[in-house]
C-alpha cells in the first residue's frame, strides 16, 4: 500500500502511522494510537519495576578478640537482615600480627554459622582475601505451597468472534 494511501486511511480512523520495521523491504508500518500505545508501555515498565527486588548486601565484621556479648549483638543483626531479606557478607578483620592465627578466624566463622544456619544458606564459604576474611549468607527461601488449579471444563463449540449472534 503507498504511504499517501495509509496516511489518509490513518487520519480518517483519527489514528497514528507509525513505521515499525524501517529497515525491512517494503518499509512495515502500522495503524495506531501511539500515544495510548506509549502509556500502556509506561505502564507495564512501571509494574515491572514494582515486581523487581533489590538485593542488598549488608556487612557485619568481627575481629578475632570480640567479646561475648559483642559476638552476642553481632549474631542478632545478621539474623535481623535476613529475615529482611539481605544478604549478609561476614567478615572477620585481622590487624597486624594476627593475621597468622587464621585458624581463630575459621573459628568465629563455625560459631557465627552454628547459629545462623537454620535461618540462611551460605552463598561463599569463608575465604581470605589479603587480611580480611569474608563469607556470604543469603535468606534461605521460604517456600510458599502451590495453589491447585482446577481442572477446566471442556467448551463444546467455539464460536468466531467476527461472527455476531443474535440472543
Amino acid at each position: 500500500m503507498p504511504p499517501h494511501q495509509a496516511i489518509r486511511i490513518a487520519e480518517e480512523k483519527g489514528l497514528d502511522l507509525v513505521e515499525v520495521s524501517p529497515t525491512a523491504q517494503p518499509p512495515v508500518c502500522r495503524i495506531m494510537d501511539y500515544g495510548k500505545y506509549k502509556f500502556m508501555e509506561a505502564k507495564r515498565e512501571h509494574a515491572a519495576r514494582a515486581k523487581q527486588k533489590n538485593i542488598v548486601v549488608k556487612e557485619v565484621k568481627f575481629r578475632p578478640r570480640t567479646d561475648d556479648h559483642d559476638f552476642e549483638f553481632k549474631v542478632k543483626h545478621i539474623l535481623r537482615f535476613l529475615e529482611e531479606g539481605d544478604k549478609v557478607k561476614v567478615v572477620v578483620m585481622f590487624r597486624g600480627r594476627e593475621v597468622v592465627h587464621r585458624d581463630i578466624g575459621f573459628r568465629i566463622f563455625e560459631d557465627v554459622f552454628s547459629r545462623i544456619l537454620d535461618k540462611c544458606i551460605i552463598e561463599k564459604p569463608a575465604g581470605i582475601d589479603g587480611r580480611d576474611m569474608h563469607a556470604i549468607v543469603a535468606p534461605r527461601l521460604v517456600e510458599v505451597p502451590k495453589k491447585v488449579k482446577a481442572p477446566k471444563a471442556k467448551e463444546t463449540e467455539a464460536v468466531p468472534t467476527n461472527e455476531v449472534q443474535n440472543a
